[in-house]
Order: structure tokens, then sequence, then C-alpha cells
């Protein structure tokens, strides 16, 4: 997400009261940064402001940095990097670098905005490409429901690119800074285009109305998963405590996922403990391309269930998908630390992480999207 929910109500005030806009986006990381790349911050030309990109880190002088191209000043890509030890100095405390697009919205320019988001904010899919570089900076192409909105106002070739991409990302909702050559061929580097994506959300599919389900739901929630627990039982899953954490199916595994569609960015959960719910649920689950699959359950149960699916002619390569018992090494025993040890191997697994403990690791602690 870019500009919030509060930012997006403020983005559509200002432009109804016809204020002057400068939108500050973190378009490059390099090392640790505090945000990720796409997040954005407003100033208006009384210098208010909404929105983080650092944290606190930088935004004071990306503010002047805002005064200034109001003033007349240049949209541009700026660098601020580690901090030393001189007073006045501006930079990020955890050592990383970042890049800042600073530009004003035009009126064309701060429409598309503000439809993209509202867009997302409404669950529909939604991408924005902003050019950097050359005398259309700040220019937008915008991809809200399969409906390009917008140019970046240089070569057509440009356009027909960046729409590519535009649907490639969103596919993946992912953010990234792509670079194209100044006739907006693929083979370049001088015009650099950032796009950030608003895909549907990512999917939790949990087998199994128990506590262990009710735990992790809410938590998922908020990382944004949409959630749905699923169990055949209808006494079971019409309980309060399910239906106000997720979205509830009633079903059995294959009717539940029969028609739904699940990518990397998916998770399906088995924690129904019942041999005649868990295996079909496995089966089902391994016939998706969901990213992570993980069944709760002691070791000699994992490994009974282990039998009964090779015995249902699911290979060691499919099995091998298969995160049981799933979770990590915690210690965790409640189904609240359950719910924890789970979802930390989820993110893990998404970001192609170990998850040792940092100090006991080397490298970028905010590495780049291994897909980007």
């Amino acid at each position: 997400m870019t500009i919030m929910a509060a930012g997006r109500d403020v983005l559509r005030e200002w432009l109804a009261d016809g204020r002057r806009i400068v939108a500050a986006t973190l378009v490059e990381t390099e090392g640790s940064s505090p945000l990720p790349p796409g997040v954005t911050m407003l100033i208006d030309e009384d210098g208010d402001l909404e929105g983080s990109i650092t944290g606190g880190c930088i935004e004071s002088a990306v503010a002047q940095e805002a005064a200034a191209l109001l003033a007349g000043g240049a949209p541009q890509v700026i660098r601020y990097g580690i901090s030393d030890e001189l007073a006045g100095t501006v930079g990020l405390m955890c050592g990383g670098i970042v890049y800042v697009f600073v530009h004003e919205l035009d009126n064309a320019g701060g429409a598309l905005e503000l439809a993209v988001l509202e867009a997302a904010a409404e669950g529909r899919r939604a991408a924005i490409a902003t050019l950097l570089d050359g005398e259309q900076a700040g220019a937008k192409l915008a991809l809200i429901d399969g409906t390009l909105m917008g140019t970046l106002g240089g070569p057509e070739l440009l356009d027909h690119n960046v729409a590519r991409d535009l649907v490639g990302e969103l596919e993946e909702g992912r953010t990234v800074l792509r670079r194209f050559g100044v006739d907006g061929a693929t083979m370049g580097a001088e015009l650099r285009v950032h796009i950030r994506s608003f895909g549907l959300p990512p999917q939790m599919i949990i087998f199994g109305a128990i506590d262990f389900s009710a735990a992790i739901a809410p938590i998922a929630r908020e990382l944004g998963y949409e959630v749905t627990i699923a169990d055949a039982r209808e006494p079971f899953i019409r309980s309060q405590r399910f239906t106000e954490a997720a979205k509830v199916a009633i079903g059995w595994p294959d009717e539940v996922l029969s028609g739904v569609t699940l990518g990397p960015r998916d998770a399906v959960l088995v924690f129904t403990h019942d041999p005649k719910f868990d295996g079909p649920a496995l089966i089902n689950a391994l016939a998706t391309d969901a990213g992570y699959i993980g069944a709760l359950g002691s070791r000699k149960t994992t490994k009974d269930r282990n039998r009964r699916l090779r015995e249902a002619g699911i290979g060691e390569e499919q099995l091998a998908r298969v995160h049981a018992p799933c979770g990590l090494d915690i210690g965790s025993r409640t189904p609240q630390e359950t719910a924890v040890s789970v979802l930390a191997e989820i993110i893990a697994v998404r970001a192609a992480r170990g998850g040792q403990p940092l100090r006991d690791t080397s490298g970028p602690l905010h590495p780049r999207d291994p897909g980007a």
C-alpha cells in the first residue's frame, strides 16, 4: 500500500480544494530501509504533510525539496544515504540507501493516483506507472480493472511496453523499478519507470474449525490475507469465534477448493486432525499452485499422514511441498503461540528466508523481492 486510507482521503480533499500537491515516492532501496518501495508522502503548498517514506529519517529534508519544487524546481530522484556523525547530515540511521522521486501532481496525475487508490480500497485490481526521467518526468499510466488510463508522454513504444509490465506486475502484486531505452524499448536504461501494483490480496484457506484456526485468522488478516475457514461440520463452523475472524465455508475440501485459483502468494493450512478431512484437503491443495501448504500434527501424525498420502498416489516431489509439522521451532504451545509460529514460517517461505535469529545471519535485513 502506498498512501493509506487517511492519505487517500487527504488526497481527495486536497485535489478538490485545488491545492498544489507534491508526491514523494520511495522508488528504490539499497540495503536496509524502514519502509518498502512504493510508500508515498504528500506535501501541499502550505507545507502540510501526509504519510511517511522512511519513518522519520528524511521526511523534513524531503519537505524542503518539495518546497523548492513548487518554487520552480524540476522533478527529480533524490538519493539519501547513510547518516554520518556530522551535525545537520540527513540520511538513514539504519545504514541503507533510498531513492525518492519528488514531483508535483498535476490534475491528470492526481486524478489517476486517486482513481487507483480508490479502486484498490474497493478490492479491485489496479496499478500505476510513473516516469522518473526526461522532459515528461512525473507522467503516469494506470491500469484499473483491465483498462489503461493516462500516458507516459514519451515514445509510443514506451506506453506499450510499460502497459505490458503493468499487467505482469499486477498479476504478482509487486512494486518494482523498470528501465527502458530513450525510444521506449526494453533494451536500454535511460528512462526509469516506477510501477506500483495493488493486486488482489493473497488468500489463506484454513481447513478445520478449531482453536488454532480462530487464533491464526485475525493475525493473518492483519498481514493482508483474505482468510477463509472451512469445515464440513456446520454446527462447528457457525460459531461466532470463526465468523468474526474470517469468511467461513461449509463443505468437504474438494467442494471448498473447487473453482478456486491459488498462486504463489496464497496459503492452505490443514488443521483438521482427522484423516477423513486432512488427506483430501492436502490432496486437493497439492493440485493447486499455492505457495505454502501446511499441516498441524505431531511427528507421528505427520508420518502416518504421509504414508496415507503416498498410498493415495502422491509422489515425493509433491509431498515435499507440504510443511508438516508446520511452523517454526519457537517452543509454541498455545493456539496463539502456534499462530505466530506458523505465520512466521509462511512469511519466511514467501521471502525465501531460513527463519533463523537475525543476530545469527548476515546481509540485508530487508531483502529485495526475490521475484523482482
